[in-house]
């Protein structure tokens, strides 16, 4: 192999490894509207792709408008089996769940129905800052 193809596997292998070493493990629920009025942005709408975060995550306001990405791994319960689509998305911080745990997020129902299937209600995900 020449320098240049070892060095190019190299570098993949290490953003791979980087990318996996940053996720989050945790749980995900969901929350129906209205999304507003939010503790991060009051009345304006940010549309339907958020998350309320966990109060540890949130910070006090400090998480307003990070973004995440947020990937479903698994099911909690024996409800629904096989509750992950297999894809992702992408979600922005607009609210505190107060009542989530510190493990867990609230996203709103369209941004958990592209990752799993809502019948399933809690799930395992993870999650990475985009």
């Amino acid at each position: 192999m020449g320098l240049m193809t070892r060095v190019f596997f190299l570098i993949a292998m290490v953003a791979c490894f980087a990318s996996v070493a940053h996720a989050i493990a945790g749980q995900a629920t969901f929350y129906t509207p209205p999304y507003v009025p939010s503790s991060c942005f009051g009345f304006e709408d940010r549309g339907v792709m958020i998350l309320a975060a966990n109060s540890g995550l949130f910070a006090n306001r400090a998480a307003c408008g990070t973004r995440y990405r947020v990937t479903c791994t698994g099911r909690t319960n024996d409800g629904v089996l096989n509750p992950c689509t297999g894809r992702s998305v992408d979600v922005t911080v607009v609210d505190l769940c107060p009542g989530c745990a510190a493990n867990q997020v609230d996203l709103s129902r369209e941004a958990f129905a592209v990752i799993a299937n809502t019948d399933a209600g809690r799930i395992n995900i993870e999650y990475n800052r985009i």
